[in-house]
């Protein structure tokens, strides 16, 4: 007579399921994938970490026949200028002559006693100080907007700023907001059309270089076609063809993300984050997280923000491409 050992299926199930957890749970990859993000993290901080530069002034004297320049600095006028002066991120003071225009972006035009300004006066992000002994072209005009002088100041000073953002709590904020508005509009759009969004991110999967290619191809196009049309078209026809696009803009950009996202958040589960395979909520959230981390990277968002629009696009004129089935 033989005898039979019986083991528990529960304990047995559990024991096996377990194991092969482990296994999936690479916990190196997901140290590395957070090391990694620590890293950029890191760099993104510093790269946002700007030194303050003593401001410097151009002084102008005696007769100048071209226009005058300031990048980044104020320039002081003592002499005659023939033509114009201008102003990227600085004043302009005028205590001598000058017989074109004066303008500035992100600072302020002050005319002092005894100057005169032959052209108009263009001020943008700043004011316009006029001393009353101070004499201007009866037919020059004068246009001023005084909004944002600093943060316009900043921007002409150091247009690098401009792909390096700053990680303040502010802007921390901001793109947690953006995660969230992001992943909501995912999840609407995955609830409302399953299938379709299910077809995207198979036919991103399958034939992404087809479908950036298509996409390439129709932005250059349609807004190639656009500009033309908005130069030669009249007046009724501009409007509608720029709302035209701009609606194609915005459900391919919405369209185009959603797959993105969704693709992408698959791809990491299968690569990094094991658990919850079966959940496209987790998935459109770690797709989501991970382009708006993209997208905020000093002098990497502005490819960043291409490649999806080039993606989103591809995506939005194959949307009912179907791969052919053989017989």
């Amino acid at each position: 007579m033989s005898t039979a050992v019986l083991h528990s299926p529960s304990r047995c199930t559990t024991e096996i399921a377990g194991f092969h957890l482990l296994r999936r749970f690479d916990f190196s990859r997901i140290l590395a994938l957070i090391g990694w993000l620590f890293l950029l993290m890191s760099a993104v901080y510093a790269q946002g970490a700007t030194t303050e530069h003593a401001e410097s002034v151009v002084i102008v004297n005696g007769v100048t026949d071209s226009t005058v320049f300031g990048m980044g600095n104020s320039v002081r006028i003592t002499g005659t200028v023939k033509q114009g002066a201008m102003s990227l991120g600085g004043d302009v003071i005028v205590e001598g002559v000058v017989e074109g225009d004066v303008a500035t972006i992100g600072g302020s035009v002050i005319q002092m006693p005894g100057s005169r300004i032959g052209g108009d006066v263009i001020v943008l992000g700043g004011t316009y100080q006029c001393d009353p002994a101070g004499q201007r072209n009866p037919a020059g005009k004068t246009i001023m907007y005084a909004g944002y002088q600093q943060e316009l100041r900043d921007m002409m000073r150091h247009p690098t700023g401009l792909f390096s953002p700053r990680w303040t709590p502010t802007y921390l904020g901001t793109r947690l907001l953006v995660v969230l508005f992001w992943f909501i509009v995912a999840l609407a759009f995955t609830w409302v059309m399953p299938g379709t969004i299910s077809r995207g991110v198979a036919r991103l999967q399958l034939t992404s270089i087809r479908v950036a290619a298509i996409g390439l191809v129709g932005v250059i196009v349609l807004f190639g076609s656009v500009l033309i049309c908005l130069r030669i078209m009249p007046g009724p026809i501009q409007v509608l063809v720029g709302l035209l696009a701009l609606l194609l803009w915005l459900v391919a950009s919405v369209f185009g993300r959603v797959i993105l996202y969704a693709a992408t958040g698959k791809w990491l589960q299968q690569k990094y984050v094991p658990l919850a395979r079966n959940s496209e909520a987790v998935a459109l959230l770690l797709g989501t997280s991970f382009w708006v981390l993209l997208t905020s990277l000093p002098y990497v968002w502005p490819f960043m923000a291409a490649f999806i629009l080039i993606i989103s696009f591809g995506l939005a004129l194959t949307a009912r491409y179907r791969k052919p089935v053989s017989v």
